[in-house]
Parts: C-alpha cells; structure tokens; sequence
C-alpha cells in the first residue's frame, strides 16, 4: 500500500507550532523542541504507511497515535491522513475533547 499524503489541519498546526515554541522559551533552547519534531515526523510517517495501528476513539473515524507526553489525532482515507489535533497529555484532557468534536 502507498504512503498517505499527510495534511495538518491549522488547528492541529496552531497546537503544534504552540508547543514548540513553549519549550524553546522555556528551555532557552531549541534542542527539546527539534527532538519533539523528529518523533513527530518519524511518527507521522509511520501513520502515513499504517494508519490502523493506533487507538480508535468514540469520535467517528478518529484514531490517537501516543508521543510519550504527547498524542496526535488524526483521520486515515485512502488517499490521506489529516491530523486533527496536537496535544500535551498533561493539560486538561475537556479541552481536548471540545477541540476533536469541533474539528470536521
């Protein structure tokens, strides 16, 4: 099977992105953040190939692909895979949920 084209959606970038930048600023170093964007590249890749190897959720054809402190969500057709949210396990999971049932 092909490798998906993979599509971040601006909520899911805004999250990442967000992330990113809290750690450089609060590590006064980017040296975390590079290593969070290879696991997130390395993982994405992994998704792309194999999209039906994480945890499904109750949201409809929504998967959750775990990064250690972090979870990506995302959604797998033939053709792509649209990661739906960026997440930091250690805020308020309600936050979360009201992000993934709002994004379409």
């Amino acid at each position: 099977m092909a490798k998906r084209t993979i599509v971040w959606t601006r909520t899911a970038d805004i999250q990442f992105v967000g992330i990113l930048e809290y750690w450089v600023k609060r590590n006064k170093s980017n040296r975390f953040s590079k290593k969070l964007l290879k696991l997130v590249t390395e993982r994405t890749l992994q998704i792309s190939e194999k999209p039906f190897i994480y945890k499904a959720t109750d949201f409809k054809d929504v998967r959750v692909a775990s990064l250690k402190n972090f979870s990506t969500c995302y959604k797998a057709s033939e053709e792509q895979i649209i990661d739906t949210a960026f997440w930091d396990n250690r805020q308020n999971p309600k936050k979360l949920l009201e992000i993934v049932k709002n994004e379409k």
